[in-house]
């Protein structure tokens, strides 16, 4: 089964986040789709996440994971080296959120962001979901 990760379409760092899993993803598992397409809002309504998280989701399993735990998560379901950061779900979670949620809130201010929705390569157009908003 594939795992889903929602992101924020518009961010920069974001963007580069989902490139760097396509590249490593050998096995394809994960699938993507930005939080403002259409796949998103249902995945964030399915899920009851609120407008407030506006960072990566990862849904596996049929549940939702959160911030770091779903950065770590995916880490781990990369394999190779990349599943060693996985290690990190030892630090409390409060620790590991707070350290995700204070870079977060600043990740337009060091990356940027784009005007629209990055839109996927015709190669890797299979891995998501559904087309972003123009």
């Amino acid at each position: 089964m594939s795992s889903i990760v929602l992101f924020d379409g518009v961010c920069n760092f974001c963007n580069g986040a989902v490139n760097f899993i396509i590249r490593h993803d050998a096995d394809k598992k994960f699938k993507f789709t930005p939080l403002q397409s259409e796949a998103g809002q249902e995945l964030r309504a399915k899920f009851n996440i609120g407008e407030d998280i506006d960072s990566i989701i990862l849904i596996e399993n049929d549940k939702a994971y959160l911030h770091s735990t779903a950065g770590l998560r995916v880490a781990r379901g990369l394999g190779g080296i990349w599943s060693l950061g996985y290690a990190f779900i030892i630090v409390p979670v409060f620790i590991r959120d707070w350290a995700y949620k204070l870079f977060a809130k600043y990740r337009y201010r060091l990356f940027g962001r784009q005007d629209a929705c990055m839109l996927p390569t015709p190669d890797v157009r299979d891995r998501f979901l559904s087309e972003p908003p123009a």
